[in-house]
């Protein structure tokens, strides 16, 4: 059920501004929401799919792939609430929706961030360090992607603990959105957002710079068909600065909250900020398969043949479309066969 809560509860709510730019533009980012929400519900199912029909030849990298399509594919999932709370300008699903919204969309972001970095540490070893001791410890690996989803789940207990539906004063209509006292509001901000931005974004930023870096070097030193993967590593460390930075810039500026939004002109800016920012952190859960898995040849390839297997796909189509592939590898006999079990050959990433 439904909490009404008093005004000082949300200070920020008491004296509020005019809706001049409250929901502007609000029919182009349900737009945005619901585009980023198709593409990732897609795309993040076709890579479990095909990850999963790899069955004994998968790699440490196609479990980090795989858990993170997953992920992503729950973030996704979230999307048509917040279009739906952003168009009607209310929260129409309760308390416990906005709970298990709010929830599930904090974990699946710590999960997602966490796995682009247990990938970059992955690649870092088996290209930089030439070792595949993950790739041999399968159980590390699946060890290490529980423990991902366990801190994930951790650190979003306090928005589902704290986040509820609720009037406040002068709104006739719910919002989801933290309950806090006066007393513990500034610190309780301030110390989530940390949290957030140290562990969601800048310790797992620091993580990949470090081991894509050294791969790119690794990459560039080597013949000349390994550069076009160091421009691929390159595109994925700038694809999350793109999407990821910029809010958590905005969201660090908002934290402050009165002490620094003193005019209304200025919080509507920030307001507008905050939207186009979060559309543009959101559609990193579309953007990923397409950088992860469809853009590498080998993932066209295993998606072909699970698709042959399955009897969904004919063998012309499947000799046609493999064409580029077979004449790379210089053998058209290896089209029907199981994936290769050597990690390198098997990885659907560089």
């Amino acid at each position: 059920m439904e909490t009404t809560t008093p005004d000082f509860i949300y200070p920020d709510l008491v004296n509020p501004c005019p809706e001049n730019m409250q929901y502007m533009n609000s029919t182009a980012l349900v737009l945005v929401y619901v585009i980023v929400f198709c593409l990732s519900l897609s795309g993040n199912t076709v890579v479990i799919f095909v990850v999963s029909c790899m069955e004994n030849s998968r790699t440490s990298t196609d479990v980090y792939l795989m858990h993170l399509a997953i992920a992503d594919l729950f973030f996704a999932l979230t999307l048509p609430f917040w279009a739906a709370y952003l168009y009607a300008g209310h929260w129409i699903f309760g308390t416990i929706m906005c709970k298990l919204i709010s929830g599930l969309q904090e974990a699946t972001m710590y999960c997602c961030v966490f796995l682009l970095a247990c990938i970059s540490v992955d690649r870092y070893l088996a290209i930089v360090k030439a070792t595949q001791f993950l790739t041999q410890k399968r159980h590390l690996v699946g060890i290490v992607c529980a423990l991902v989803w366990l801190c994930a789940f951790l650190l979003s207990l306090p928005i589902m603990v704290n986040r509820e539906a609720y009037t406040s004063g002068y709104m006739e209509e719910y919002i989801c959105h933290d309950i806090l006292t006066p007393e513990s509001i500034d610190s309780w901000r301030m110390s989530l957002r940390i949290l957030h931005h140290t562990l969601g974004f800048f310790l797992p930023l620091a993580i990949m710079m470090f081991c894509y870096g050294f791969t790119m070097c690794t990459l560039c030193r080597t013949r000349n068909s390994q550069k076009q993967k160091a421009m691929w590593v390159m595109c994925v460390m700038l694809a999350f600065i793109i999407c990821w930075l910029p809010n958590n810039i905005v969201e660090f500026i908002n934290t402050r909250g009165g002490r620094v939004m003193e005019t209304c002109e200025l919080r509507d800016s920030i307001d507008v900020a905050l939207y186009v920012t979060q559309a543009m952190a959101f559609s990193h859960c579309a953007i990923n398969p397409i950088l992860y898995a469809f853009i590498r040849k080998k993932f066209r390839n295993q998606l072909l043949t699970s698709l042959y297997k399955k009897g969904l796909l004919g063998r012309e189509t499947l000799l046609k479309y493999r064409v580029e592939s077979v004449n790379s590898s210089g053998s058209t006999r290896q089209i029907f066969r199981s994936p290769p079990s050597s990690p390198q050959q098997g990885a659907l990433i560089p």
